[in-house]
């Protein structure tokens, strides 16, 4: 049996912070392989990339997750006690908690409150010389965020959870200082919303059955226990957290939208009813969001004339099995339209994992993406008009998430008719 391609290196953990979103698949050109194995943190992990190696990797009889998210990760991005750690009937039945909020109707919900949020945000937008979207969307989104999912937000309160809820996926993978904010910002979060279901279960406030906060607060475990204050709290985060994380993605549709202007006279036309999904569907693919996800080998295979041993680390390139050429032709061309010919597979389009929602590890909240992210694109292109300054647009890929070094500054804003 051949062993595994090797990364020379005593430990790549700098190398991987340098460029987290490409690492894995540079290496993995370098190797001839869809997979090597280097250190991170000084334990050994195998890297994959590709649609095949998405396949397995989502295989659940030879991987879980408990234990695999790297410390930091955890302490910021996730929280401890969520779905993302659990395996088996426990993930499952969790899970299914999740699903039950992605109801149409539901969805609907939201993008209703999102659009009254855009309207309001928009007004004073125009009296300004300029602002920064990115940072702009914070708000809009944690504002829609709270409401749609039943958790109150006195205004006096709205920037400081603002920043507490932003800094959990801006902050998550920084080092030194911004780092221990995030951990400081998830330990406040935490709390908050701890106390928020402890409210719901005493019928001190009482958000709509159908809201994610009212649904998390009674969902009861295989035990048939309440889930704990803390756990709640993580959960309830866990739905909040990644709506205003959208902000990432809706910054490059902006990005997009100036870049590849030819889409965005497609959008502005309104024509082809399909056309507005397949260009955020490319952003989805083309822009780097989240660069991979960890498990651990459950006990030892093959795979591929390849040994798997029990415990080891493995990690699933994103970005890069979003870009592999075996799928996509011209993979660093932005063409929405390659999506009219998508064969649909759960495995070599993952920009919010793969697999299948129910089962696997798949973002449950991945239908909102998308809907948040086409309403953004009509806004943008149809409900206000903007200018763009010169600034730095550069998508810097060291940074966790990656941004435009300009963050996407708009100046002279007005509401279009």
């Amino acid at each position: 049996m051949p062993p595994l391609p090797r990364d020379n290196r005593l430990d790549a953990t700098l190398a991987l912070l340098k460029d987290p979103y490409r690492f894995i698949s540079k290496q993995c050109r370098v190797y001839g392989a869809d997979l090597f194995e280097t250190r991170l943190m000084l334990r050994k992990t195998i890297c994959m990339t590709g649609p095949e190696g998405a396949r397995l990797f989502y295989d659940q009889s030879r991987f879980m997750r408990h234990g695999a998210m790297i410390g930091r990760i955890q302490k910021t991005l996730l929280g401890r006690g969520g779905v993302q750690g659990l395996d088996d009937a426990a993930h499952r039945h969790r899970k299914q908690m999740f699903m039950s909020l992605m109801t149409p109707e539901r969805i609907e919900g939201l993008i209703a409150t999102t659009a009254e949020e855009w309207q309001a945000r928009a007004r004073p937008w125009a009296l300004k010389d300029e602002i920064v979207l990115y940072d702009e969307l914070h708000e809009l989104l944690t504002r829609a965020a709270c409401g749609w999912a039943g958790v109150p937000l006195p205004e006096a309160q709205v920037r400081q959870r603002t920043r507490e809820i932003t800094a959990l996926f801006d902050a998550a993978g920084s080092v030194g200082p911004k780092h221990w904010r995030a951990r400081l910002a998830r330990k406040r979060a935490d709390r908050w919303i701890e106390n928020v279901v402890v409210q719901i279960r005493s019928r001190q406030i009482r958000p709509p059955v159908e809201s994610a906060a009212r649904v998390i607060a009674e969902h009861r475990g295989l035990d048939g226990e309440l889930l704990s204050p803390h756990v709640a709290a993580v959960e309830v985060l866990n739905v909040i957290r990644p709506i205003v994380a959208i902000g990432v993605y809706i910054t490059f549709v902006a990005h997009a939208l100036h870049h590849y202007p030819e889409c965005r006279s497609k959008l502005e036309a309104g024509g082809d009813g399909s056309y507005p999904e397949f260009f955020v569907q490319e952003v989805r693919r083309f822009y780097p969001f989240f660069p991979a996800v960890a498990a651990l080998v459950r006990s030892d295979f093959d795979w591929m004339g390849y040994r798997f041993p029990s415990g080891r680390r493995v990690i699933l390139d994103l970005y890069g099995t979003n870009h592999d050429a075996r799928t996509w032709d011209s993979p660093e061309a932005f063409q929405p339209e390659r999506f009219r010919e998508w064969d649909g597979s759960p495995f070599n389009f993952v920009p919010q994992g793969g697999g299948d929602h129910n089962a696997n590890h798949r973002c449950a909240g991945e239908w909102i993406t998308i809907e948040l992210m086409k309403q953004a694109s009509d806004f943008l292109t149809r409900r206000i008009r903007y200018h763009v300054p010169e600034q730095d647009l550069r998508i810097d890929y060291s940074r966790l998430p990656a941004l435009p070094q300009s963050r996407f500054i708009i100046s002279r804003v007005r509401l279009h008719a």
